[in-house]
């Protein structure tokens, strides 16, 4: 099957390898053609360029993209897409003037959302689940991470691997799978972290790694939630498991555990509302990549990740959603691109190579999305007619996305 999409406005991230992450300087650099030609072949590109150059062969179909503009779907690197219920009591709660601290005190935040994932059917979970991974796919997504952690017991942990699991075989889209056992201390273990701890290395990470679903690891380290010590020792047990790591890590505080994670070569660190020159310098002697989770830091109200200064010191960057019930409710990566504009200063090439090309390197899928390269997946993006890129994070509450191609078929 050989699709022809032509006359587009701009081809947008075009580039004939993707051997390296984007840093620094280079993160500014967004190469496309205009008036350009895209040649689909059964599930992968096979060929662009201008129009002029469209080569003179059948094709089984011809898709005219007149004013329009095409580029990769985005990859979603951070999310919490299963869970049982949303929590918008807790946000009318931060309107009042409670902190997220506060809210995680009174029986909020994650552990609200544990009872509830307890108590839901493991067919009910799944069902709410897919339709919001179908709508995010619709707007534009087109790879993702999905985290465990709303469980905390391992009976609850082991639903919702199965879940995401169900999920990645009923859709054609790639979904890794996150086990992020160390999110919070349950009910049962509150003031004994070394405790839960313990039955975390001993027990769940056993069990866990018998199903063969996990891709990485995952740990809350942050005051209040996992120490450096207990998430360092989280982290060298899940490599003995085959389980490269992605830490939750500075979102409030700033206690040591970027230099510990940059150290264990974890594959990224996620947040950093709050870097120290130290983490800084710890991040510039490591492949560990930084990502950035602007609606979270949009909806409760704290600092955006110094995206500026990372890019200063030559380190790469990745935007992700954080969609969760608590912080970030929403998975549209195009309005967190525009956050990473409109909040972060980053110009519209540094915020979309964050958002796509970057973003496949955080998940390890560098060689098959996030470009259009001959030889990768046709996982693009249609836009409305629009006369150039920049309206992308302009028109930032506009849905632009006219059509979703998922491997070579229209989504």
């Amino acid at each position: 099957m050989k699709i022809l999409f032509q006359n587009i406005r701009q081809l947008i991230q075009v580039r004939e390898t993707s051997s390296f992450i984007l840093k620094g300087a280079a993160m500014k650099e967004l190469p496309l053609i205009e008036n350009a030609f895209l040649l689909v072949e059964d599930s992968f590109i096979s060929g662009f360029g201008k129009m002029e150059e469209v080569p003179a062969i059948a094709f089984d179909e011809v898709v005219d993209c007149s004013g329009k503009i095409l580029l990769p779907t985005w990859i979603d690197t951070h999310t919490h897409l299963v869970f049982a219920q949303h929590r918008e009591q807790e946000f009318v709660d931060r309107i009042n003037g409670l902190s997220y601290q506060e809210i995680a005190a009174k029986g909020g935040g994650i552990l609200n959302s544990a009872k509830k994932l307890q108590e839901v059917t493991e067919d009910d979970l799944y069902q709410n689940a897919a339709k919001r991974l179908h709508q995010i796919i619709q707007s534009g997504t087109g790879a993702i991470e999905i985290k465990t952690g709303y469980g905390l017991e391992l009976e609850a942990e082991i639903k919702m691997l199965r879940v995401i699991e169900r999920l990645r075989k009923n859709f054609s889209i790639p979904i890794k799978i996150t086990f992020l056992g160390a999110h919070a201390i349950p009910a049962s273990y509150q003031g004994n972290q070394d405790a839960f701890v313990e039955d975390l290395l001993q027990k769940y990470f056993p069990e866990v790694h018998a199903l063969g679903l996990v891709d990485y690891f995952d740990a809350f380290l942050e005051t209040g939630y996992f120490s450096v010590k207990n998430t360092q020792r989280l982290i060298q047990e899940a490599k003995k498991y085959g389980w490269k790591s992605k830490i939750h890590v500075n979102q409030f505080t700033a206690i040591g555990g970027i230099a510990m994670c940059a150290e264990e070569e974890v594959l990224t660190v996620d947040h950093l509302e709050i870097i120290t020159s130290e983490d800084i310098i710890a991040l510039k002697s490591s492949n560990t990549i930084p990502v950035a989770l602007p609606m979270c830091s949009f909806f409760i109200g704290i600092p955006y990740t110094p995206a500026k200064q990372i890019l200063q010191n030559d380190l790469p960057l990745v935007i992700a959603s954080d969609y969760n019930p608590g912080t970030s409710p929403s998975a549209n990566m195009h309005f967190a691109m525009a956050l990473g504009c409109i909040q972060m200063k980053l110009t519209p090439e540094e915020s979309i190579n964050a958002c796509t090309y970057n973003a496949a390197f955080a998940i390890e899928l560098e060689k098959e999305i996030g470009s259009f390269t001959i030889g990768k997946k046709a996982n693009f993006i249609i836009t409305k007619p629009l006369k150039h890129y920049y309206k992308i994070p302009y028109l930032f509450t506009e849905n632009i996305v006219e059509q979703v191609w998922i491997n070579g078929k229209l989504f």
